[in-house]
Formats: structure tokens, C-alpha cells, sequence
């Protein structure tokens, strides 16, 4: 990839016949691009991935497996992961890892404590909607504190445009079509894991100062922006393997908290105001141990359950087989007893 300025522009996402009149054209300005080019080629390697060590995933792990892309399910069973890099696959998928272990990532956050407030703790700039009085005068207050032209626009219908950036700091790596040719919508439709088998996918760790500027509506949702992001970078990995956090150093604390699918991203930047310190957000591993299974489609559900009835079975043959083990050897020592 080259190293020119890019962003990505994300308009209605709705189909087109849903648009609103009045739309203005949103223009493009400088961003930064994700240099893929720094990161190791792994179409280079034709031996089995050195440097992992692998243990079994711990309970709370619902995720997908960075090989195969298949959503990793089980109860006892639940994959394995490295120590070192976090690379997750199942139990099956281990011995097809071609891609070297990173190492540990230092991903640079700062010293200071950080804080999961994704649970009862309000946050700051998290108000009521806004006027359409109120959202100018926000919009002219947040230009005039900018020294860019990454400016926010106040479009005919009411809604407006402008700019977020997203740090990705990802440690488990991304995977992407083996081949040029991106994967297309009848691939896209079928769902995750489907028609993007393992011999087509070939996976690298981003660089930890990869960022991206975009050119967002206020409409726009957190999860656009996700499958936005992996589109443009033919990223085949499932969307929700990823989420979407903001950011906010307070107090000398640094707080986290997960967006959820409906947050408008470009509302909180417009609350918030444009300083990072105030608001950022980050795209990082949806490793929350919390599994939306709403999400889900029945063929994927049925499988699951199909998956869950195997693992019991043989989890209670396992059991089944140590207690009548057991059981044998404790009637031999009585037979091998004297009486008395």
C-alpha cells in the first residue's frame, strides 16, 4: 500500500431508495492510512507457525477462531489460545497455524489505571438529543477549536457530516482473502465462516499505530463503522469479533467503554468536542465473554446446539469410562485381599 493520505467515506448505508432528499455530497480531506506494508508477509510461509504456546482458552472465551473464522463453541472445549500473541483458533485448527507468533504486544497505552465503564457508570458527555438550535451551535463551537479541515457540516435535512478517527489496537491477528480478488456479496451474504475457507485466508498482526480517519453522517452506527473499516481493508474475519470503544482520560484516569451496536459515533465526537484526550475511540477484540445470540442466524444456532450435544457426550463417556476404571480397580485390590 502506498503511504498517500486516505480516508474512508461513509454515506447512507441504508438502501438507496431509503435516502433522504436534500443529501450533500461529502467530500473527502487528508487522513491516515493503515500501513499494511509494515506488517510480516505471511504468504511467505509454508511451515507451521513457530513460537506459539498454546492452552486452552480460559471459560469466559466466546470468540472466533482467527484461522478458519468459524465461531469457536463449547462448554469444556473451548479452543485454545497462545500465550504470548493471543492468536485463537480450535483445538482443530492448531496444527494448520502458519503465521509466526508476534510475541507479547505492547500496544503503548499509558500508565495511568484504566476503567471498564461499560456497566452502571454515567458518562460524562452522554446528554439528552440535542435541538436542531443546539446541535448548530455545537457544530460551530467544535470548528471553531479545530486547527484542521476535518470540519463537521450541518446538511438541509438535519443531519450532519464529519470526521472520527479510530486507533486500532488489535493483539490477535486479522485475516484476509489469500487471493486480490475481494469476496463478494454472495460470499458476504452467507454469514460468517462461509466462503472464506482456510486455504483462502491469509492473516498478519497490524501495526499498533495503525489509525484511520472517517468521513461519517450522524446517523452513521457504531457497527457501520466496524464492517466499514473491515470492507475497506478486505478484512474476512466475522464483524463481531471486533468492537468499538470510546475513550476518555479523566481525573488521571484512562476509562474504556464498549459502544454498543446503535451508538452514533459522530454524536459523541460532537458532544465531547475534538480534543482526543477528551474522547477517542478504539477498535479493539470483542473478547467481553458476553455472547449476543440474537445475532446469530437458526442454520448457526442448530449447529451449535448440534456441537453442544457432541461435547456432552463425550465429556460424560470420559467420566463414564474414569469412575468404571476406578470402580475395576478398587474390586481387584478386594479380590487380591485376604479374608479376614
Amino acid at each position: 500500500m502506498s503511504g498517500e493520505p486516505e480516508l474512508i467515506e461513509l454515506r447512507e448505508l441504508a438502501p438507496a431508495g431509503r435516502a433522504g432528499q436534500g443529501r450533500t455530497r461529502l467530500e473527502r480531506a487528508n487522513a491516515l492510512r493503515i500501513a499494511r506494508g509494515t506488517a510480516c508477509n505471511p504468504t511467505r510461509q509454508l511451515v507451521p507457525g513457530r513460537g506459539h504456546r498454546f492452552q486452552p482458552a480460559g471459560p469466559a472465551t466466546h470468540t472466533w477462531c482467527d484461522l478458519c473464522g468459524d465461531f469457536i463453541w463449547g462448554v469444556v472445549r473451548k479452543g485454545l489460545q497462545c500465550a504470548h500473541c493471543k492468536f485463537t483458533c480450535h483445538y482443530r485448527c492448531r496444527a494448520l497455524v502458519c503465521l509466526d507468533c508476534c510475541g507479547p504486544r505492547d500496544l503503548g497505552w499509558e500508565p495511568a489505571v484504566e476503567r471498564d465503564t461499560n456497566v452502571d457508570e454515567p458518562v460524562e458527555w452522554e446528554t439528552p438529543d440535542l435541538s436542531q438550535a443546539e446541535i448548530e451551535q455545537k457544530i460551530k463551537e467544535y470548528n471553531a477549536q479545530i486547527n484542521s479541515n476535518l470540519f463537521m457540516s450541518l446538511n438541509k435535512d438535519g443531519s450532519y457530516t464529519g470526521f472520527i478517527k479510530v486507533q486500532l489496537k488489535l493483539v490477535r491477528p486479522v485475516s484476509v482473502p489469500s487471493s486480490k480478488k475481494p469476496p463478494s456479496l454472495q460470499d458476504a451474504r452467507r454469514g460468517p465462516g462461509r466462503g472464506t475457507s482456510v486455504r483462502r485466508r491469509t492473516s498478519f498482526y497490524l501495526p499498533k499505530d495503525a489509525v484511520k480517519h472517517l468521513h461519517v453522517l450522524s446517523r452513521t452506527r457504531a457497527r457501520e463503522v466496524i464492517e466499514a473499516l473491515l470492507r475497506k481493508f478486505l478484512v474476512v474475519d466475522d464483524p463481531r469479533k471486533f468492537a468499538l470503544f470510546e475513550r476518555a482520560e479523566r481525573h488521571g484516569e484512562v476509562y474504556l467503554r464498549k459502544l454498543l451496536d446503535d451508538e452514533q459515533p459522530l454524536r459523541l465526537r460532537l458532544l465531547a468536542g475534538p480534543s482526543d484526550k477528551a474522547l477517542s475511540f478504539v477498535l479493539k477484540e470483542n473478547d467481553s465473554g458476553e455472547v449476543n445470540w440474537d445475532a446469530f442466524s437458526m442454520p448457526e444456532l442448530h449447529n451449535f446446539l448440534r456441537i453442544l450435544q457432541r461435547e456432552e457426550e463425550e465429556h460424560l463417556r470420559q467420566i463414564l469410562q474414569k469412575y468404571s476404571y476406578c470402580r475395576q480397580k478398587i474390586q481387584e485390590a478386594l479380590h487380591a485381599c485376604p479374608l479376614g
